[in-house]
């Protein structure tokens, strides 16, 4: 039976801590119903004895302390809420004792923000790993030794697993319990919780609202014309007679400032656009798509998919004005 640790942090978003610690209880619920012995043992683990949240509207009880620690196999690191820096300074004295414990053979597991606390171990230092996609700008900034993987719904690697934002979470902790317990345990799990366990990606989740957290104010300016003129045809060498730059200063400082070039910055302010066309309008795909300036259907499919994980027709099916409305008659 694995020894599980939930981590009781200071800030910690309570719904997924509860998540992952009745997914696991549920997975010993299977168990049992099979005759089969339990496959955990989940204590909920803090620096003191309890934590009050939300202005003290709720108090959670530690069941061990760190003081009173023993023996851990895996390590699920919960999302932090508020000011992340802040977060993560407040539970810097996990920091030590996660990373004693890996050193020891435990597994960690972070969930959405959760991210922040295990890179601040160092752990995640030239690893694959993921967040939710809003703070993606912000862990890069602080981690840049991670790879991020903004579009992925988890990873996996040599005994590290990260999971995606908010509630795409709990996809995470039914491939815990499909990987040290079995697939039919994951499978009843994700139908107590009805989650869906197709998922690999949350992509389709991204809102692209521009990457502007930079102090380069010419490459603001440049963002700014290409989200006022995306409809039109927009060239690189246009944008730099414009704005009075040579064209490789201009790629060069817009990728540095963005993370993105000047075309793929085009072509996610334009699928964001097609985004919101295709979920609050009744016209067509092919009019959508010229809206957002596209002439070409195969092309804009590819760059519609490349972004959202999703073909158009399958967003307009899944988030659609018609298709999702509720008949009430």
């Amino acid at each position: 039976m694995k020894r599980v640790s939930i981590l009781l942090l200071n800030q910690v978003n309570l719904g997924s801590l509860e998540n992952a610690r009745l997914g696991l209880l549920e997975a010993n619920h299977y168990l049992e119903s099979q005759q089969l012995p339990p496959a955990f043992e989940v204590k909920l683990v803090g620096v003191e004895k309890e934590v009050k949240l939300q202005n003290e509207l709720y108090t959670i009880k530690a069941e061990k302390t760190l003081d009173q620690f023993e023996h851990t196999d895996l390590i699920i690191i919960p999302p932090v809420q508020g000011d992340l820096q802040v977060a993560i300074q407040e539970n810097k004295a996990f920091i030590p004792w996660i990373q004693a414990r890996v050193g020891e053979g435990a597994e960690v597991v972070s969930l959405c923000l959760g991210a922040f606390i295990l890179a601040s171990t160092g752990l995640l230092d030239g690893r694959k790993c993921v967040t939710h996609w809003k703070a993606a700008s912000q862990f890069q900034k602080l981690f840049p030794q991670t790879h991020l993987a903004p579009d992925s719904l988890m990873t996996d690697e040599q005994g590290i697993y990260t999971g995606g934002g908010a509630f795409s979470s709990a996809n995470l902790i039914l491939y815990v319990i499909e990987k040290f317990v079995n697939r039919q345990a994951a499978i009843y799990c994700s139908k107590i919780f009805q989650i869906d366990m197709g998922r690999n990606s949350q992509s389709e989740f991204i809102i692209f609202t521009g990457q502007k957290d930079h102090a380069d104010e010419v490459v603001r300016n440049v963002q700014d014309f290409v989200e006022k003129n995306f409809t039109e045809k927009i060239q690189v060498n246009d944008l730099s007679s414009k704005f009075n730059l040579v064209r490789r200063t201009l790629e060069r400082r817009f990728k540095h400032a963005t993370g993105n070039t000047l075309l793929e910055y085009v072509q996610r302010v334009r699928v964001e656009a097609a985004k919101r066309n295709l979920e609050k309008s009744r016209k067509s795909i092919s009019e959508i798509m010229y809206d957002v300036g596209y002439s070409d259907n195969k092309a804009f499919r590819e760059v519609f998919k490349k972004y959202v994980g999703l073909s158009p027709l399958d967003y307009k099916h899944k988030y659609g004005v018609a298709e999702n409305a509720m008949n009430l008659v």
